[in-house]
């Protein structure tokens, strides 16, 4: 039983693979990463018994001679001649017989061979010389790297040469100065003899410095007794360079051919100007040979071959070359004018004077001629000879008549309008010259040779109006458009508007007017007859042409007498660019046609105001509210003249009517406001409480109240009024400011935060208000605080330039340029942006980019006051006086009205009576410098 349990277990534990053959491909202990390997019993002997006798017991040469055909052939075929895409490197076939067909099959395999190189040819060589530039670009060589140095050189002077120092070490350089003073050591004997204070010029020749000095016999050698004369060997040294330099700079003939003196700058001036690849020179040299030699008769082959070798600087054989080329084409004036251009002025002349015997009609070579000349007798010769060959040429008349004086100006014309009668600029030079009887001549003769220009009749119609014949300017003119009308000639519009404009600026008003008037309304439907005038009247005022405006604005009104848009465009342009006398004149007519449009009787009585006349200005208020009764605004344009004049009572009593008669909101926030301003603040009040009661929606009355309120020191009145007001003008923007600003002057800044993100909610996308919440948070120190709020409220509104503003100087002053780029990106003609990034350049002192801004900001909105008071404070730190009057002087012409700072200043009620320079020079004193 024990027996066949060992049995069982001796089978459990025998391996199942063992005696069983192993399978294909399998290498012992492979898995545990041991190498297979193979042994002579693996694969058995190395010769079956049945195979046949091999060559062992052959003789040794024939056993070496196929050992060596063995080598050869496994040295062919072994693994390392081998190569996936040609296969092994040598021939497997090379003991087979080569025959034709072998023959036939290379040859064919050779020209496929051959014609595909020659398909890759042109674009191997491309790549092979893009790879050469880039190569030579990469790592170009010495040569070239210092050219430009070895360039430079010319310029170096003999003193910067002379300190170059010694190559050598560097810790002990010696300056290469040959006038610097060399102290060698001195023997004893030369020492003793110059103690007693003694000088002397002399060298004993017995002493060592003898040998040193040329001409001085050395010791044991035959000498001249007695002492040396230094001073006498410097002097023959200087007479025998001399005399060297004489010898050189004769030749046998006796011509100079070395100048001692300009020999370096002659040197100088033979390095090439032109900077190229020597390559591409000769390749264009080779070139243009060619063209030459193919087509000899070509002139610019010719000029380009003579420009080639100018630029290489061989000018004398560019010279040689145009000759050549003028021999060969007689006929080429292109020729002869650049071989008069590089020749000499002298050479020249004789060059320009053949070129006019062979080509006699030619206008550019007789004034080349007449340029060559430098008196002005010669050139007025060379004119008239010219004029003989040549007598219907225009321009050679002109050029002759410029040298002449008037009155043979005149004589040379009278012989031009013959021979050129069809010529206008002479026909009207020659009546520019004459008096006025002969000049109506002239322009008569010229009229009936060129019917069909018209400067002929501008020009006759100047001539009348300078003569004083005004009655005469507009006939002229008529009749030059029926005259060119017949001729077939298109009347243009635009152009007749210019020669208006010309007439204009040469100080031809009626003929300008004159013109406007026949052309205006030529080529303009009906219906679009008053913009196409308002236009044309624009584009004269753009190019200075007054007077053509008001050409133009005066026969627009004559047809559309009642339209009080064109009146005011007159009445506008009058005021910016006419007097106050036409300005008043013109809006007299105004009021006349348009007696209902307020505006125009207002500017009628600011322009009397202005002028102090304030009679006059009553008057006018008077005949307005007769024509316009109870009008609201000529009973504040009234109001405002009394109290600017200081009759406060008279403004009182006219508010009083007013509110009798007209009571509107703005009538009792002025009547409030002139209480306020006189200090009568009870009085103010009682108005406004009654006001606010009749208009409860009409803000500025409970902004005023709360203001009043707070100036009397009654914060708890003005913070109740603030939210009363809030609750009747939840979109009042600058109620919730005025709120948000006591609760954070009383100290509660929790409850300023809590206003303004009412009013956010209540207003979303509202940038003031954003703005107002982070200067809370600027002024509590919670900077952090304020750049978080400021990112969401750039996400709220990203196009807003007041929050992109105070962006930019919130950031410290490296970040400040990026951030002022990232807000010119978003608000690129924003002011608040433009006026953020000239105070930038300011804190930079970049002062000259910062006016610029300045500029360019004020021209985009001249209303802003806060830019004017900017550029103003600018002007009086950096500027001229010039600079700060003329800002000035824009200021108070563009009147703004708005900006933070400027309206604190002209919005409170202690600088009421301030006009426009006050409150500037109010704000600058308010602002500080950008830092």
């Amino acid at each position: 039983m024990s027996n066949i349990t060992a049995a069982v277990i001796a089978n459990r534990n025998k391996k199942h693979f063992l005696g069983v053959p192993a399978p294909l491909g399998y290498v012992a202990g492979v898995g545990r990463g041991a190498t297979g390997f193979t042994t002579r019993s693996d694969i058995g002997p190395a010769r079956d018994a049945n195979d046949v006798s091999d060559d062992r017991h052959a003789p040794p040469a024939t056993k070496r001679k196929k050992k060596d055909e063995e080598e050869e052939e496994d040295e062919d075929l072994n693994d390392s001649n081998y190569d996936e895409f040609s296969g092994y490197s040598g021939s497997l076939f090379s003991k087979d017989p080569y025959d034709k067909d072998d023959e036939e099959a290379d040859a064919i395999y050779d020209s496929i061979d051959k014609r595909m190189d020659e398909k890759r040819k042109e674009y191997r060589d491309r790549r092979l010389r893009e790879d050469l530039e880039r190569y030579r670009q990469e790592r170009p060589k010495i040569q070239q790297q210092f050219s430009d140095l070895k360039r430079s050189l010319a310029s170096v002077t003999s003193e910067e040469w002379s300190t170059i120092p010694e190559v050598g070490d560097s810790r002990n350089r010696k300056q290469r100065n040959p006038r610097a003073e060399k102290f060698t050591p001195l023997p004893d004997s030369l020492i003793s003899r110059n103690l007693g204070g003694e000088s002397s010029s002399t060298l004993d020749p017995s002493s060592g410095l003898a040998s040193m000095v040329p001409g001085v016999a050395t010791p044991g050698m035959l000498t001249p007794t007695g002492d040396l004369d230094l001073r006498k060997i410097g002097q023959a040294r200087n007479t025998l360079m001399n005399v060297k330099l004489s010898q050189v700079s004769d030749s046998v003939t006796g011509q100079t051919v070395v100048d001692p003196k300009g020999y370096l700058t002659d040197l100088q001036s033979m390095i090439p100007t032109y900077g190229g690849d020597i390559n591409d020179i000769k390749k264009a040299r080779l070139l243009l040979k060619s063209v030459r030699e193919t087509n000899p008769n070509h002139p610019p082959a010719w000029i380009a071959s003579a420009r080639l070798e100018e630029v290489t600087g061989k000018v004398q054989m560019a010279r040689n070359l145009i000759m050549r080329g003028c021999e060969m084409n007689i006929q080429s004036e292109d020729l002869w004018l650049e071989a008069a251009r590089l020749q000499p002025p002298d050479t020249a002349k004789a060059v320009i004077a053949q070129a006019a015997r062979h080509i006699p009609t030619s206008v550019r070579i007789w004034i080349k001629a007449a340029d060559l000349e430098t008196e002005t007798k010669a050139k007025r010769r060379v004119f008239r000879k010219a004029l003989e060959h040549i007598p219907n040429s225009v321009r050679l008349w002109k050029a002759a008549v410029e040298l002449e004086n008037p009155d043979d100006a005149r004589i040379l014309l009278s012989r031009a309008v013959e021979c050129c009668n069809t010529s206008v600029e002479l026909w009207l030079a020659l009546a520019r010259l004459e008096t006025y009887e002969n000049a109506r001549k002239v322009l008569n003769k010229a009229r009936e040779n060129i019917p069909t220009d018209r400067q002929i009749w501008t020009t006759a119609a100047k001539l009348e109006e300078a003569n004083g014949n005004i009655h005469m300017v507009e006939k002229i003119i008529d009749r030059s458009l029926t005259s060119l009308t017949v001729n077939g000639v298109e009347i243009n519009r635009d152009h007749w508007f210019q020669e208006a404009i010309e007439s204009e600026k040469s100080g031809a008003v009626n003929c300008c007017q004159s013109i406007v008037k026949a052309v205006i309304g030529i080529g303009v439907e009906e219906e679009d007859r008053k913009q196409t005038w308002i236009d044309d009247a624009d584009f004269c005022a753009k190019e200075n042409a007054f007077e053509c405006a008001r050409a133009v604005y005066a026969h627009a009104l004559q047809i559309f007498p009642s339209k009080k848009s064109i009146w005011l465009r007159a009445a506008y342009f009058e005021k910016n660019h006419g007097t106050r006398e036409s300005l008043e004149a013109l809006l007299q007519r105004a009021v006349a046609h348009c007696p209902k449009s307020e505006i125009l009787w207002l500017m009628g009585a600011k322009s009397k105001w202005m002028a102090g006349d304030v009679p006059a200005a009553r008057g006018i208020l008077s005949l307005a509210f007769q024509a316009n009764p109870n009008s609201e605004d000529i009973w504040l344009a009234a109001v405002k003249l009394e109290s600017e004049n200081s009759e406060y009572e008279r403004a009182r009593r006219l508010l009083a009517k007013a509110r009798g008669s007209a009571p509107t909101p703005r009538v009792m926030m002025k009547s409030a406001r002139l209480e306020w301003a006189l200090e009568r603040f009870d009085e103010a009040l009682r108005l406004l409480e009654e006001a606010v009661e009749v208009f409860p929606d009409f803000p500025k009355l409970w902004m005023m109240k709360g203001q009043i309120e707070e100036q009397q020191r009654r914060t708890d009145d003005a913070a109740a009024t603030y939210t009363q007001g809030l609750k009747k003008c939840p979109t009042s923007i600058p109620l919730w400011i005025l709120s948000a600003n006591l609760e954070e002057r009383k100290g509660v800044l929790t409850k300023a935060r809590s206003i303004l993100e009412r009013g956010r909610l209540r207003n979303p996308k509202v940038a003031v208000l954003w703005l107002e919440a982070i200067r809370v948070e600027l002024r509590a120190g919670l900077k952090e605080i304020a750049s978080t709020m400021m990112a969401r409220a750039l996400q709220e509104c990203p196009n807003a330039g007041e929050l992109w503003a105070e962006a930019i100087f919130m950031e410290t002053k490296p970040q400040r340029k990026t951030k002022s780029v990232d807000a010119l990106k978003k608000c690129e003609h924003d002011p608040h942006v433009l006026l953020a990034v000239s105070k930038l350049f300011w804190s930079e002192h970049k002062f000259s980019k910062c006016r610029d801004w300045f500029n360019r900001t004020v021209k985009i909105d001249p209303d802003l006051g806060d830019a004017w008071a900017y550029f103003y404070k600018f002007e009086l730190l950096h500027g001229t006086e010039q600079q700060q009057q003329e800002v000035l002087d824009r200021c108070i012409s563009a009147e703004p009205t708005h900006g933070e700072s400027w309206c604190r200043v002209s919005k409170n009620i202690q600088n009421w009576q301030f006009k426009t320079p006050e409150v500037l020079r109010a704000v600058v004193r308010e602002l500080s410098i950008p830092t």
